[in-house]
């Protein structure tokens, strides 16, 4: 049973399958511009990304671009709206040279060495659903409204979407971008929400909107399609039914290609790409590489919290809202002190006592973000999902496949979505809540398109069903691997925050 691509503690934020993913530059041919201006050659090392941040101005921007070319590096791209520039080299001291620039309030390397691949999580593989022999269509022969699969979506009726949806599918001109491994827009279970016009890959840095740029690797990337069919799935008589199914879904790739890593340099370009293409709604299933935390205090680090930070900040004024899944590692997130055994993830990691204030996990702990927790089919915390008090904002289904079984016909505890190549499966993950609160969302501005980011985050809360922490001690396997402290109120707590989310209530 596979929780969704995300390979580290929620890698993609789906507890098996959870891969979050950004691209790799690859190495560059090592320039020896030094020798050119009369200083010694640097040891040339392998070529990294590197992000720096300046004014927000042209004149700022310039300056930066042209120190960078002058210690031999590579403008790969800049952002004049946020003052990031994005940058190759491999000079092993690049960092700290531009870090002393006048202008340059920071500058850090966006990985620590060439692509390695991700290690995976224990969460399972996908359990895939095989359609009836005589097809989907024929399912719907007596003149029934539900979706061929819908009956083995539990997390449907959870939120009331079923209700909803005989109210308001949502309007088209709404669009939830799935920041992913990529969407795979042929599934005939996707293709008719699909909004090609605002996808794009921007693996590296740049957004390649050529056709197709934006479907996953051949490599087995399933995350971003499964993400895009608990959107906006269609009701349209073949599989199964999003949070949103009226809305239109698109696809921003940012996963490195034959890895799970996402990268700064990918996600400040898609974020950026959202705000310029008039998106509404952002879904992020995946925390950024290489560090589960990224520490403020660490020059490298401090950098690339800068820049995501800015970019997001930019599409929020430009009307774009977050959602983002909290990952799947158990953690409380409110806590003074976690240990961090993953980061760095493509190299050798170490073992290192971050403190989330200082350190947080991107996106979900950035400012202006909608972050989700994972309930199973119980309308319990999932045993693998993030928590912490003032640090969840909401909780939805993203399945429990060990402690949370749902009656049949479904038998089976996590999340059924599209996959690529027309296929449907089960994953389970704080990456499969996400997008259903990112559906409801959708939903919401279907209903009122003058909603704010901020006011859009507001109502998602207020209209939660406030849900209290179980009773007793929560140890679902008993032997104290996956139990969790669940603190607050009936109604705001550090499992559910301000509850689990409403779909009903959004269309009334």
């Amino acid at each position: 049973m596979a929780l969704s691509p995300l390979s580290r503690r929620r890698r993609l934020l789906a507890v098996p399958a959870g891969v979050a993913l950004t691209v790799s530059l690859g190495l560059m041919p090592g320039a020896a511009t030094a020798l050119a201006k009369g200083k010694p050659a640097a040891e040339e090392g392998p070529t990294l990304s590197y992000v720096l941040n300046t004014d927000a101005s042209k004149k700022a921007v310039k300056k930066a671009k042209k120190a960078v070319k002058k210690a031999g590096g590579t403008v790969v791209t800049a952002y004049e709206e946020i003052g990031v520039v994005v940058a190759h080299s491999d000079d092993p001291d690049f960092g700290n040279e531009m870090r002393a620039k006048r202008g340059i309030e920071s500058a850090g390397a966006t990985r620590t060495a060439p692509l390695t691949p991700a290690a995976t999580t224990d969460v399972g593989e996908p359990e895939y659903v095989k359609p009836p022999k005589d097809g989907f269509r024929a399912a719907q022969a007596d003149g029934a409204t539900n979706e061929p699969l819908e009956s083995l979506q539990w997390p449907l009726p959870q939120i009331k979407a079923d209700e909803a949806h005989r109210i308001s599918e949502g309007s088209r001109d709404v669009t939830v971008a799935v920041i992913d491994t990529g969407v795979d827009d042929t599934h005939p279970d996707l293709a008719p929400n699909f909004s090609a016009a605002q996808s794009a890959n921007c693996v590296g840095g740049v957004a390649d909107t050529s056709a197709g740029a934006w479907r996953p690797y051949v490599d087995g990337s399933y995350h971003g399609t499964h993400v895009a069919g608990i959107v906006a799935a269609p009701r349209n008589g073949i599989g199964v039914a999003g949070a949103a199914p009226g809305v239109q879904v698109s696809s921003i790739k940012v996963s490195e290609p034959g890895t799970s890593l996402f990268y700064t340099e990918a996600v400040v370009c898609a974020f950026m790409f959202a705000a310029e293409t008039g998106v509404e709604i952002t879904n992020n299933s995946y925390y950024i590489d290489p560090w589960l935390f990224a520490c403020r205090d660490d020059e490298d680090q401090g950098a690339l919290v800068e820049a995501v930070t800015r970019a997001m900040a930019y599409a929020t004024r430009e009307g774009v809202a977050h959602v983002t899944s909290s990952g799947n590692s158990n953690m409380d997130l409110a806590a003074d002190e976690l240990t961090d055994t993953s980061s760095p993830n493509d190299t050798t990691p170490v073992e290192r006592t971050v403190d989330p204030s200082v350190c947080p996990d991107m996106p979900t702990q950035l400012p202006g973000v909608t972050s989700v927790a994972s309930t199973g089919s119980h309308g319990v915390k999932s045993y693998f999902s993030n928590h912490g008090l003032g640090e969840i904002d909401i909780a939805a289904p993203g399945g429990d496949a060990r402690y949370q079984i749902p009656d049949a016909p479904a038998k089976n505890g996590g999340v059924l979505s599209t996959m690529p190549d027309g296929e449907y499966a089960f994953l389970q993950g704080t990456s499969m809540a996400g997008p259903y609160v990112a559906g409801v969302a959708a939903l919401i501005k279907s209903e009122d398109p003058h909603v704010t980011p901020q006011e859009l985050a507001w109502r998602l809360k207020a209209q939660a069903v406030s849900t209290p922490c179980p009773e007793g001690e929560f140890d679902p396997s008993g032997d104290g691997r996956w139990a969790a402290s669940c603190t607050g109120t009936q109604h705001i707590n550090s499992f559910y925050g301000y509850g689990i989310v409403d779909a009903l209530a959004a269309v009334k």
